[in-house]
């Protein structure tokens, strides 16, 4: 919950942008002249942020989402100073640090070591600041035995680790962050995680652009969708998280052999149940057989269609999906289907959703997405942890 007393760190008011995209390239200036005094423009103009408004308090994880080309970049850019917004104001209350593009300010021909120091003196920071903080950079990189090495041999991720390193660094009030989790093998993304929780402790205030759900849902306090260039929700995480996967799983366009929009919103997914031997529940014990019954309602009789499920845990992981293809159930028609999923689950106390959507015939497409139709509970019995339970049996023998 945030503090409606918090000063802002962020305001963002009224900001607008555009970008000229160029239909052609002229060959000269004598070229471009002749095609405007023939009317023609040669561009046109691509409006990427909408009358955007919004505030971040200090202190405050704020997620930024949306789908490729909405804008959000953008937006983090014009946060950055890297863009000015042609209308509109942008107020930045404390000391900003930008980690938006991974190794920019990075010299391929200057060895690791060197690009630490010139990238700490970029952040501010002196030689002695730099020397001080030299070893814990490298260590949480785990690349000190490369140090030496031109940057230009290091791999990308090698360099993404090193820059991520020292961007946490800095003693700013603020902090930018463009996809950081999209890099790196799940070692570097857990570090990023922990580091995430350190900076919160610290009363940092954080901006993650991501396409990371559950990071979202994990350490987020507030959150937007940009589509289109404006706002299209704004607030709790798991929401946010939500109505995100509909959009990028609902088709929004018709295509050939695919439904139209219309035929689309005619599905419906409704009476969800759950329930072990008969008896409906939401909370089940380790290992208990679940079954999962639900109708399917459409007006559209000639279309196959197959049915996908998954499991999300309450932190938005994805623990498992499957769909009818993949059972080698027949391509359904539309009409009425009354359709049950019987679930042997191993599943670890904790909460968890089911999602369910329609698909096309060759379950490629996703036509209708409903994530979280129905929540159940596997019951605290156990003092394993993780997700999933596997049998294990111990063998120990004394020897010699």
């Amino acid at each position: 919950m945030i503090e409606s007393n918090r000063q802002p760190a962020i305001v963002v008011k009224n900001v607008y942008k555009s970008f000229k995209l160029p239909h052609e390239q002229h060959s000269g200036i004598k070229q471009m002249l002749v095609n405007r005094l023939k009317g023609k423009k040669g561009y046109e103009i691509q409006h990427v942020l909408k009358d955007l408004s919004f505030e971040i308090k200090k202190g405050e994880f704020f997620g930024i989402v949306g789908r490729n080309g909405s804008g959000k970049s953008t937006l983090l850019k014009i946060l950055a100073g890297i863009y000015i917004p042609e209308k509109g104001s942008i107020s930045i209350n404390g000391t900003l640090t930008p980690f938006i593009e991974l190794g920019v300010g990075f010299n391929p021909e200057l060895t690791g070591r060197e690009n630490v120091y010139m990238n700490g003196a970029l952040l501010g920071l002196s030689k002695h600041e730099v020397d001080e903080i030299y070893k814990d950079i490298v260590d949480f990189a785990e690349i000190e035995k490369f140090m030496d090495q031109k940057l230009k041999n290091f791999s990308s991720g090698m360099q993404v680790r090193l820059a991520f390193s020292i961007a946490i660094r800095a003693q700013s009030d603020i902090l930018l962050f463009d996809e950081v989790l999209a890099v790196g093998d799940a070692a570097f993304q857990q570090k990023c995680y922990e580091t995430f929780e350190l900076l919160k402790e610290a009363g940092k205030t954080i901006v993650l652009v991501t396409h990371d759900m559950s990071a979202v849902q994990r350490f987020c306090e507030r959150a937007i969708i940009i589509d289109n260039g404006g706002i299209s929700l704004e607030g709790n995480p798991s929401k946010i998280a939500d109505r995100y996967l509909e959009q990028n799983f609902e088709s929004r366009k018709a295509t050939k052999g695919s439904l139209s929009d219309e035929d689309i919103s005619n599905y419906i997914i409704s009476d969800v149940t759950l329930s072990n031997n008969g008896n409906k529940s939401s909370s089940f014990s380790l290992q208990d057989d679940i079954k999962v019954e639900f109708k399917v309602q459409s007006d559209d009789t000639k279309t196959p269609i197959h049915i996908g499920f998954q499991i999300f845990s309450a932190e938005g992981t994805y623990i498992f999906g499957t769909n009818s293809l993949n059972s080698k159930v027949t391509p359904m028609v539309g009409g009425k289907l009354n359709i049950a999923v019987d679930l042997k689950q191993h599943l670890l106390p904790g909460t968890y959703h089911i999602t369910l959507a329609v698909m096309n015939n060759r379950a490629t497409k996703v036509l209708r997405y409903l994530p979280k139709v129905a929540t159940f509970n596997i019951k605290q019995e156990t003092k394993v942890q993780g997700i999933v339970s596997i049998d294990n049996k111990w063998t120990i023998r004394i020897g010699e």
